[in-house]
């Protein structure tokens, strides 16, 4: 339970950080771009509100996450935290789209920007003030693993991406080629909408229940394999429930094993497999080994 309240206020703390970052960057830019009339830099401004948006959804509806469970979600409440994922994946593509579209309209339409020292200057406000955010919010989640954070710290990488390419364009309006301001702005916008696509299909995955890499299947089938007691196995399921792994697998072990060994056995497996890396539950079923009423799956009959 102390455990649990600690990640609560470290999941807060990272969240907090993304929020008032983010406030602190559409300020300075968004004053600057109006001020100098540079697209750059009131496209970074806009799509820092987009990501403003997503750290308020993830402050307040990702903490949902270290809930117990209740009568309401009786399996926990993991998966609303690939879901505020998926909402800043999403928010992130969109954004993207809408950065492109800008930036095609500038280098249609041309633009008009009067070049000032104020204009890096704010830029580089902008990449120190995403680079700390960044650094903050991947500290607070090397314990935590959120999805959701690992999310919020992929948009703080674009923000600081978007705001280089400001900074080739405000330095091309220097050099008397204001195009460069909105072409910047068309390549990184790319790498915007697909990270976004990136952060959203991985967490759909989460969240419809999808099989893991055939790594991480393998692992849970080498820990049923080592077991001295288990002479084989069948019907292994292996399947995201949230961004953690939930295991369903058959046994078989001698059936001539008294009850209490044969629990003894299925409690050792149980204890083994959620002793893996990203497994969070796991539910064994012991058989008789040799009685063959299970379904035939050639590759996991045998150990």
């Amino acid at each position: 339970m102390v455990e649990a309240a600690e990640e609560r206020r470290g999941f807060a703390r990272a969240s907090w950080a993304n929020v008032l970052g983010n406030a602190a960057k559409i300020i300075v830019e968004g004053a600057v771009g109006l001020l100098f009339g540079s697209v750059a830099l009131l496209a970074d401004a806009a799509h820092s509100v987009a990501d403003l948006v997503a750290s308020i959804v993830v402050l307040v509806w990702g903490r949902s996450t270290f809930d117990e469970p209740d009568d309401t979600h009786p399996h926990g409440h993991d998966r609303i935290e690939p879901l505020t994922a998926l909402f800043v994946g999403a928010v992130i593509a969109l954004l993207g789209l809408n950065l492109l579209y800008s930036s095609v309209e500038g280098l249609i339409t041309g633009v008009d920007v009067t070049f000032s020292p104020l204009l890096l200057g704010a830029l580089a406000f902008a990449i120190v003030d995403m680079y700390l955010v960044y650094r903050y919010t991947e500290a607070i989640n090397e314990h935590l693993q959120s999805t959701a954070l690992e999310a919020l710290a992929t948009d703080c990488l674009n923000d600081i991406y978007t705001s280089f390419a400001a900074v080739v364009g405000v330095i091309g309006v220097l050099l008397g080629q204001p195009l460069l301001d909105p072409l910047a702005g068309a390549l990184v916008s790319v790498l915007v909408v697909y990270q976004g696509v990136v952060i959203g299909r991985e967490n759909v995955n989460y969240l419809i229940g999808a099989a893991p890499t055939p790594e991480k299947r393998e692992a849970v089938s080498e820990v049923l394999r080592e077991h001295p007691d288990a002479h084989g196995m069948h019907d292994l399921t292996v399947f995201y429930d949230g961004p953690v792994l939930e295991v369903e697998v058959h046994v078989e072990v001698d059936g001539d094993l008294p009850l209490r060994q044969a629990h003894d056995i299925e409690s050792d497996l149980v204890d083994e497999l959620r002793a893996l890396e990203d497994v969070g539950d796991a539910h064994v079923h012991l058989d008789p080994s040799g009685i063959g009423e299970w379904k035939e799956q050639s590759d996991e009959t045998g150990l």
